[in-house]
């Protein structure tokens, strides 16, 4: 409608350019995009608003909680935000997220209905209930069809008419200073960063400045979205752009920098942070020749993911590989995913865990990564873990199904409100392992998927937890380890040793399988010998001859039992099983 793509160009999710995006439904990656807009004639438009030419900037963020740091960059690049409700879903939990952001950074905020040709479109209740959301009246929201147009050129107008334009009279007129929000990496270009000018303007050739990471460079190529990229003599105060920085080492561009030109003094641009990972998970290829491939495509994707942090391990029954960090299990799945499509890798992920606060008896406190460090119960005077504030919103049908799983999770509900007539919105706090355990699975099933789920990171609170270790014959395997829940820890026990135990194929000794946790062992199992029949080959005769020869071999099983020190085999695809979830 805009021009900004001929037709012969047109497509379905152009913003949605990688296969991942598509096939899910979901944003991953950022998107800007720039488009010109000729208001027409519209009654209720003021006079001078009419018939001019105006430049929109759009930027079609990640709407989960994972990405929340470069959505609130984001945010903090533009001036207004359309909040978009599915008018056949309603407001979703991930929605008043982000919608709250928005409202902390005083943007101008657009309330739209889409897919209003949909034959499941409720839009009356829907409107109700973004009317009681905004405290707005029921016809300001507007109402359009992607699929049909309709409604599309309205919402032009009304983004002319409400969102202002930037305000270019900034305290610092002439000296540069500009938001990175996104950036990703070109084999020949090198970093690509995304940003938009708050003061000032950038020119190809200009020597510039990352304020945070100190890191200076000539500024390349400098350029527009259009929404592929589209090169520009030079950016100026209120655009959104990009410029290639040449440089192709990991960790200097980060989303919140401010570029400045270089020998100025002014301050960075307020609100950056460092990314920090909750969620870690080790990452191995199943093939070990592939190690190498997997170490430099872990590098690749660093360089357009400051938050994706790495370390090189091994596992005596894996090889090498990477411990990794992640913002949350969103982006495990997205990475793993990418590592796999992009790289054609084949990997082996062991179960996620989250990092603890360990505080001794002797006073000392250390972060503990990886359940395999954590220490025994002995030892241990206190145990701190990071706590989800959860948002859920919910059918009121299902409200009562909902309460069990969330004892079940240990979460404990602080506050229960009606939302829109028939759903029910259910605040709370959750540790982050329990939310990890499956609960966001468990939560779709028993809402039939009506059930919307956000939640972001609060405070870390003590914890009743210890460490789980499997046993086999007397010897813990660290890879079968974890940190879990006192409440549960004898079923889980149980639960582990059964499966481990239907899983390992029995051997030429004796196997003893065993769950230790507080202090003791909780559970146990023993997989017999593999064994000959060493009498098969006699028929009838004295029954001691036939016991002499069963003697002999039980003490030959006990020599070979000594002699391997009890050290078992265990097959990969043994290992997979127990990793996976049930």
């Amino acid at each position: 409608m805009t021009g900004t793509i001929s037709k012969r160009e047109m497509k379905d999710q152009v913003l949605d350019s990688m296969e991942l995006e598509r096939e899910r439904g979901i944003t991953i990656k950022m998107q800007p995009v720039r488009m010109s807009w000729m208001k027409f004639q519209d009654p209720e438009a003021p006079k001078e608003a009419e018939g001019e030419d105006y430049i929109l900037n759009l930027i079609d963020t990640p709407g989960h909680i994972d990405f929340s740091y470069e959505v609130s960059r984001a945010l903090k690049a533009v001036e207004g935000a359309i909040l978009l409700v599915d008018s056949t879903q309603g407001v979703q939990a991930q929605t008043l997220s982000v919608l709250s952001m928005a409202r902390e950074q005083g943007l101008t905020i657009i309330p739209v209905l889409t897919k209003i040709d949909s034959p499941r479109a409720r839009p009356e209740e829907i409107r109700e209930e973004i009317s009681k959301l905004l405290n707005c009246d029921k016809e300001s929201i507007l109402e359009v069809s992607g699929k049909t147009g309709e409604g599309v050129e309205n919402l032009l107008n009304k983004i002319v008419e409400k969102i202002p334009a930037p305000d270019l009279e900034t305290k610092f007129p002439s000296e540069l200073r500009a938001l990175i929000f996104d950036f990703q990496y070109s084999t020949h270009k090198g970093v690509i960063v995304f940003l938009r000018v708050m003061s000032g303007e950038i020119k190809a050739g200009d020597n510039l400045l990352f304020k945070i990471s100190k890191q200076s460079f000539i500024s390349g190529e400098v350029g527009i979205f259009s929404p592929k990229e589209k090169p520009v003599l030079k950016l100026t105060a209120g655009e959104i752009g990009y410029i290639v920085t040449g440089i192709k080492e990991p960790g200097i561009a980060r989303v919140g920098d401010t570029i400045v030109r270089k020998g100025d003094t002014v301050e960075a641009l307020p609100g950056y942070s460092e990314p920090q990972p909750v969620v870690w998970a080790s990452i191995y290829p199943e093939d070990q020749n592939d190690f190498p491939v997997l170490r430099q495509a872990l590098g690749r994707l660093r360089l357009t993911d400051s938050a994706l942090v790495f370390e090189e391990e091994s596992s005596s029954l894996l090889g090498k590989g990477f411990r990794a960090g992640f913002l949350g299990m969103l982006h495990l799945e997205i990475i793993s995913e990418r590592l796999r499509r992009e790289f054609n890798l084949e990997l082996v992920i062991t179960s996620p865990s989250i990092s603890y606060d360990v505080e001794y008896k002797n006073g000392k406190r250390e972060r503990i990564y990886s359940p395999a460090f954590f220490p025994d119960d002995g030892l241990v005077q206190s145990v701190f873990e990071p706590i989800t504030l959860i948002k859920i919103i919910v059918p009121n049908e299902y409200v009562n199904d909902i309460m069990k799983i969330l004892y079940e999770h240990e979460a404990l509900v602080q506050d229960m409100d009606n939302f829109g007539g028939d759903r029910t919105t259910l605040e709370g706090v959750m540790p982050l392992r329990e939310l990890m355990r499956g609960f966001f699975d468990e939560l779709k099933s028993v809402s039939r998927g009506y059930a919307s789920l956000s939640y972001k990171s609060s405070e870390n609170k003590e914890a009743q937890v210890t460490r789980l270790d499997i046993l086999i014959n007397d010897e813990a395997e660290p890879a079968f380890t974890r940190v879990i829940s006192r409440r549960i820890v004898e079923q889980e026990a149980e639960r582990m040793v059964e499966k481990l135990h239907a899983s390992l194929p029995r051997q030429m000794i004796t196997i003893k399988i065993q769950g230790r946790a507080l202090g003791r062992i909780i559970s146990s199992r023993t997989l017999s010998a593999l064994r000959k029949d060493v009498t098969q080959h006699m028929y009838g005769g004295d029954i001691t001859r036939k016991m002499k020869l069963r003697e002999k071999q039980k003490k030959g099983k006990k020599k070979m039992q000594a002699r391997s020190g009890g050290r078992v085999s265990i097959p990969q695809e043994v290992f997979l099983k127990m990793i996976r979830p049930d």
